[in-house]
């Protein structure tokens, strides 16, 4: 059906336009699913029938892009990720250190957290700036990444150290590369999960207003 209505308003509903008639929970472990039983208006101005969907609980997660201005480089992590096994990807992924929430953390707070456990790198609330937050996929997801730049000294970054924790199975290795180089992986296929892509899209774009 073709609109001709060319000023369509953009964004026009928000959660108030949402009713949740019922949420059940069908498996809960380390993650949940949730099944959300919802009407929504439609752009028509009508409501919806109530629609039946699965939701993946898996909680928000903060990235952290560790990024040396002087040096132009940033810190990379490799680890294992079995969600790349089934489309036959290399499962050692490139990524930037990352984390999830425990109970009553800032996302501050768990950026400092995590690039301790995973890069054994200090990090201060004053290094930290903000990128953006985005939903992984919120078709049948319901994270919310917090995506922050943080300032660091690569010269106290041990390259080539391992770390991370025992008890969540992390065997984390430690890269420095130039800013240019983690652009060419990136063109050339080498970093494939999300969050480091579009990262690093955004350094592209904003690395010569960084101070």
């Amino acid at each position: 059906m073709i609109n001709d209505n060319l000023d369509a308003p953009m964004l026009r509903y928000n959660e108030n336009d949402v009713e949740i008639k019922s949420i059940e929970t069908q498996y809960q472990g380390f993650f949940a699913i949730n099944v959300y039983q919802l009407t929504h208006k439609l752009f028509s101005g009508k409501t919806s029938q109530v629609i039946k969907r699965e939701m993946f609980e898996r909680g928000d997660a903060v990235v952290l892009m560790p990024y040396d201005i002087k040096a132009d480089k940033v810190l990379l992590i490799e680890q294992f990720r079995p969600g790349a096994l089934r489309s036959n990807e290399n499962p050692w992924l490139l990524e930037f250190i990352a984390g999830m929430f425990a109970k009553d953390e800032s996302p501050i707070d768990v950026a400092i957290r995590e690039a301790k456990e995973e890069a054994n790198i200090d990090i201060r609330a004053q290094d930290i700036s903000p990128v953006m937050k985005y939903l992984s996929s919120p078709g049948g997801m319901s994270e919310c990444i917090h995506l922050y730049l943080a300032q660091i000294d690569s010269t106290k970054v041990e390259v080539g150290g391992v770390f991370g924790l025992d008890e969540e199975n992390e065997d984390i290795l430690l890269h420095l590369v130039p800013r240019e180089e983690a652009f060419s992986l990136l063109s050339a296929g080498k970093i494939t999960n999300a969050s480091t892509i579009i990262a690093l899209q955004w350094l592209a774009l904003n690395y010569q207003t960084l101070k």
